[in-house]
């Protein structure tokens, strides 16, 4: 049976192949592939099918050797006793089990030494204890109030939430200066804005009295500068131009200029000043020069 397993796959293929010579000339192929591929289909199949055959023979050659002569069935063990419940309690393990210890559990079987001894209707009360993790929980919870009593209300170690919001206040203005700061610095002609507030107009005048007071006098009223009092201006009166003028100068005619000596804060701060004196008449004035602006 299985040499005859063996040789059918090469039958076939010499069979086909013997056919394939004798039908074609010599030197010459069929030259449509299509064929060979079903050809070589059909050798397949009829393999495929030739082995499951063998493979169903030798299954019913076994069964009817069987059907003749059974097998003698052996009994390897005795089957074991089956145990009532309370028989199986008692084969378990003693101790109980890591949930069971963590929950409190006890197990059934110590059920009769749990019953207390007043009953009702039959029903009796077992005397189970709370578990042992919320007796944990709950004294862990007492440690930590009289803990945070005594760092927060008695030793004063720790900070109220009123404390903590003046310290996060005061670091809130410092963070909030430095940002000002930073932000007064990237202004410049093109985007300063004129503000009268008092604490501008003073520090500017701060930065007047020690930069801008010998060409311009101590009021604005003019000397060797022009008078900064007036409507009349040579460099336009806006702050856009007055903040121009000061960062810039006017070397033809003997300003300076100062943006290398001042920040562009400064210089807004004393241009919004210079803006404040329009109209104060100061006495001494010096006389108008430039173009009037309203």
């Amino acid at each position: 049976m299985k040499k005859l397993l063996y040789l059918s796959p090469a039958l076939l293929l010499s069979l086909s192949a013997s056919a394939q010579e004798k039908s074609l000339p010599a030197g010459q192929s069929s030259g449509n592939i299509y064929t060979e591929i079903l050809v070589v289909v059909f050798i397949l199949t009829a393999l495929i099918i030739l082995i499951a055959s063998l493979a169903m023979l030798k299954a019913f050659k076994v069964i009817a050797r069987e059907m003749r002569n059974p097998t003698p069935f052996v009994v390897v063990a005795e089957a074991p006793e089956p145990l009532d419940y309370e028989a199986w309690l008692e084969k378990q393990k003693s101790k109980p089990g890591i949930w069971a210890r963590l929950l409190g559990l006890k197990p059934i079987s110590e059920e009769k030494d749990l019953i207390m001894h007043h009953e009702f209707d039959g029903i009796a009360e077992l005397d189970n204890p709370t578990p042992a993790w919320f007796m944990w929980l709950f004294y862990g919870s007492i440690a930590f109030a009289f803990s945070y009593m005594m760092y927060f209300h008695v030793l004063d170690y720790g900070k109220m939430q009123e404390e903590e919001y003046e310290i996060e206040m005061a670091q809130a203005k410092v963070a909030k200066d430095a940002y000002l700061a930073k932000a007064g610095n990237n202004i410049d002609e093109n985007s300063v804005k004129e503000n009268l507030a008092p604490e501008v107009t003073s520090a500017g005048q701060a930065i007047y009295n020690t930069n801008c007071v010998a060409c311009h006098g101590d009021k604005g009223q003019g000397s060797v500068g022009p008078n900064l009092t007036d409507t009349f201006w040579l460099h336009g009166g806006t702050v856009n131009n007055v903040f121009k003028t000061i960062k810039y100068g006017v070397p033809e005619k003997g300003m300076i200029p100062w943006e290398k000596t001042l920040s562009p804060k400064q210089i807004a701060d004393v241009a919004n000043y210079i803006i404040s004196l329009k109209g104060s008449n100061p006495p001494n004035a010096k006389a108008p020069q430039g173009q009037e602006e309203s």
